[in-house]
């Protein structure tokens, strides 16, 4: 069964949110607990195990995403000191993902911290932090989603999408969760763009990000459910592009079957390729000098 992603839920995990003096957002485990449908703590303590599991294997820093606290809360008129867990947006992701899959609450998680951790990925990459404009924002992020298009293609294929007209339809799915029912024809006529002209390559930065969320989602969520099927892959880029969707309403973001085409990203990449040479030039000039 597949959920979705409601307002309200997105709007609970935001409300328990903190904000440390670094600017880092962080959760405390038992604060999050409830809201992921587990009301006893033991029991959560035991997701936290696998969550620190999967860091681990993943080669991450446990300690920095899941550090261990105290806190004093008051029971009835007295006081007691109580043991908590720090959790770093990633440990969220972790936990939500190591969750009961049966429980409503941990498939609206999933899908809330996958979605907030690409973009916090993204955001926090070094070559992106030093863009500084519309231009090189767009050949990165173009860059990164076509490596990622070529993993996801291998991710469908592996799911049994293996013909062209097959892959067509794949990808349509995808767009069409994200893009309010339009295929690639669709968009093509609504952005009055030309048959040749491939849509992503007119995409401004931050459409080909919304894009880039749904290509790595899709791929994730293929490879770790083991999806196997035409139909049922198809419905899984579907339904990841329609919770892509919720996520920019959901912070006011404009939509992007509403966002302007721009000029091709291949003049872009030949301006770019004029201010290197420029500026190679204008190097090798003072070093001469």
């Amino acid at each position: 069964m597949e959920y979705t992603l409601s307002k309200e839920s997105a709007s609970l995990f935001e409300s328990i949110k903190h904000i440390d003096e670094n600017g880092v957002e962080f959760w405390f485990g038992r604060e999050l607990a409830p809201y992921l449908g587990y009301a006893q703590w033991r029991n959560f303590e035991s997701v936290i195990e696998k969550a620190k599991d999967a860091c681990k294997t993943a080669s991450g820093d446990v300690l920095s995403n899941f550090a261990d606290v105290s806190k004093i809360v008051k029971t009835g008129v007295a006081e007691k000191e109580v043991q908590d867990v720090k959790l770093t947006r990633y440990a969220c992701y972790l936990i939500a993902q190591n969750g009961d899959p049966r429980k409503k609450e941990i498939a609206e998680a999933q899908t809330y911290f996958a979605i907030q951790t690409r973009y916090a990925e993204i955001q926090q990459m070094q070559e992106y932090q030093r863009l500084t404009t519309e231009e090189e924002m767009r050949l990165f992020l173009r860059r990164q989603m076509k490596e990622h298009n070529s993993q996801l293609a291998d991710a469908a294929k592996s799911a049994g999408v293996k013909e062209p007209w097959e892959y067509a339809r794949f990808q349509n799915a995808g767009y069409r969760g994200l893009y309010n029912g339009m295929d690639e024809d669709a968009i093509h006529r609504h952005k009055g763009l030309t048959e040749k002209q491939k849509i992503l390559d007119h995409m401004g930065s931050t459409e080909l990000a919304a894009n880039l969320f749904r290509a790595t989602q899709a791929e994730e969520k293929l490879r770790k459910e083991n999806i196997q099927g035409k139909d049922q892959a198809n419905a899984v880029h579907y339904s990841i592009g329609v919770e892509v969707r919720k996520t920019i309403e959901r912070i006011g973001g404009t939509m992007p079957e509403d966002l302007p085409s721009v000029e091709s990203i291949k003049l872009v990449e030949k301006k770019q390729k004029q201010i290197e040479k420029a500026n190679q030039k204008l190097i090798d000039s003072k070093n001469k000098s």
